[in-house]
């Protein structure tokens, strides 16, 4: 069986379940779990007429799930009710019943519900076992044993995954037994990437929600996002992955952008959000999974804060082609990995910042020759864009909170530096922001006070994430220039996207999707 796109159902009633169920079929479910459990006052009546209403609504396959409170159940309901109820359910020609494998392991349960299904015309048993604080001891070995347990039913690992790194075992799960029916999702940010390529790894399913209001796991998408950013109905074994990593990485508009220019030129390509926490030791043991993975198909990486320069390190270690501009700015935003594992490290972010400029001021690059600029800040973005301002002989001075950061980067660049408690003095024709402060959700603060603006300067915020940043309202108040980061950001992944897949995108459309997902949040 193709992986469903299953949506549970966690209303309080009967009328609400139908609603719920009525719903999710109009926005494409192809699945839908009852979570029985979810209903007030419980019992075998009102769990056979909620089944009963949902049936006759849609004849799509039906889970019906009534969950044990220590498994993550709504209600405190007993083990005798909730074992009736399941039951009923067998009797109901429900398609699937789910049971945690803990209770499965006392006949009590087993029994009687093995005989229901032996009974039924087809209804299957789905054996769940959960850890909602971290990944299971042995997750191969507790698969085997269901399977030695109960043969004939379907095993459903879930687990939470406390940094991207514990997703792979879940992974390679999947793809070791990808003959068999199995569920295997990790929970949490961390573990998003297992919920997106379920059906490229072949589980049986993958649970998305109606809403955000309206999960029932933690870090399940909702069945819009994951039809139309993620384009799961169009994965498959075959599919090439891409991503961007970061931490944080939740607000980044990377998967959607790409993802449609992937789905514009009809590519089975697949653009991924990728949490990778824990400095440079999470950064490198990631890539150490993924060009370990071959099978696994990533073929590219969006990089940003704070990995640009691990990421270049990593690529260093590895012996890969490190372009000259990489070499000069010393922070990578784009990795590419060949067919053969070979790693390639770009930078999009000086092509980007610096079309930016001299577009929004309406002048060429050359033009900004004898330019006073200042920066704030010196990681991966100020790199480029300061390598790119001295490239065109703008005088550069850079501020930064950590002033031996400042005063590393301008000796490479031969400029200027000073401690951010500087900028209350500064005279620039251009002020730059190439830190994350302002950014969603932290978008009431500035990295410069508001009574710093002038009218004859202009102001460029590479944080594109709210569009309209603090310090950018700030500058229009005094009627600066503005240039925000959705230029940069729309410029530098036109550049990436070449580089993933040697055609050009769309940078209208990948605008247009900034702006529509910017105004949904």
């Amino acid at each position: 069986m193709q992986t469903k796109i299953t949506v549970p159902l966690s209303a309080t009633n009967k009328a609400d379940m139908r609603s719920q169920a009525k719903e999710a079929v109009a926005l494409g479910a192809e699945m839908l779990e009852l979570r029985i459990d979810y209903l007030n006052d419980l019992s075998v009546d009102l769990a056979k007429d909620t089944i009963n209403s949902i049936q006759q609504l849609t004849p799509l396959p039906l889970i019906v799930t009534c969950r044990d409170e220590q498994e993550g159940g709504a209600h405190v309901y007993s083990a005798e009710l909730r074992l009736k109820v399941l039951i009923q359910a067998v009797s109901e020609s429900a398609d699937f019943i789910d049971l945690e494998f803990v209770n499965f392991r006392n006949p009590v349960f087993s029994k009687p519900l093995l005989f229901a299904l032996s009974q039924s015309d087809g209804c299957r048993l789905i054996l769940s076992a959960h850890d909602f604080k971290k990944p299971f001891a042995d997750l191969k070995g507790l698969y085997q044993e269901i399977r030695n347990v109960c043969p004939q039913a379907i095993p459903k690992l879930v687990y939470t995954a406390n940094h991207i790194n514990d997703c792979f075992e879940a992974i390679d799960l999947l793809h070791n037994e990808k003959k068999a029916d199995i569920i295997v999702l990790c929970m949490g940010p961390a573990g998003l990437i297992c919920r997106i390529l379920a059906r490229k790894l072949g589980a049986l399913v993958s649970f998305a929600s109606l809403d955000s209001g309206k999960t029932t796991a933690p870090g399940q998408l909702t069945i819009a996002q994951l039809k139309e950013i993620y384009r799961f109905s169009d994965s498959n074994p075959a599919t090439k992955l891409f991503g961007i990593i970061a931490d944080p990485v939740e607000h980044s508009m990377s998967p959607a952008i790409h993802n449609a220019c992937f789905a514009r030129n009809k590519m089975d390509r697949l653009y991924l959000p990728l949490l990778v926490s824990d400095g440079a030791n999470g950064l490198n043991a990631f890539l150490d999974n993924v060009t370990s993975r071959n099978w696994l198909g990533f073929r590219g990486f969006s990089i940003t804060i704070p990995h640009k320069e691990n990421a270049l390190d990593y690529v260093r270690q590895h012996n890969g082609i490190i372009e000259p501009l990489v070499e000069k700015i010393g922070a990578t935003n784009t990795l590419v990995i060949d067919e053969q594992g070979k790693l390639s490290a770009f930078n999009t972010d000086y092509v980007g910042a610096m079309a930016s400029i001299a577009q929004v001021l309406d002048m060429e690059q050359a033009d900004l020759n004898g330019k006073q600029v200042a920066i704030i800040g010196a990681g991966g973005v100020a790199c480029a864009i300061v390598a790119g301002l001295v490239d065109v002989g703008a005088e550069v001075i850079i501020y930064n909170r950590t002033v031996s950061k400042a005063q590393s980067l301008a000796k490479a660049f031969n400029c200027g530096y000073s401690p951010l408690e500087g900028l209350t003095e500064m005279k620039a024709d251009l002020l730059i922001n190439c830190t994350s402060i302002g950014m969603s959700p932290n978008i009431n603060e500035s990295p410069v006070a508001a009574e710093i603006m002038r009218a004859e300067m202009a102001v460029f915020d590479t944080v594109y994430n709210p569009l309209q940043t603090l310090l950018i309202k700030n500058a229009a108040q005094v009627e600066a220039k503005t240039i925000d980061g959705l230029s940069m950001f729309v410029g530098q992944a036109m550049a990436q996207f070449k580089h993933f897949t040697n055609e050009d995108g769309d940078p209208e459309l990948m605008r247009k999707v900034v702006e529509k997902q910017l105004c949904t949040l």
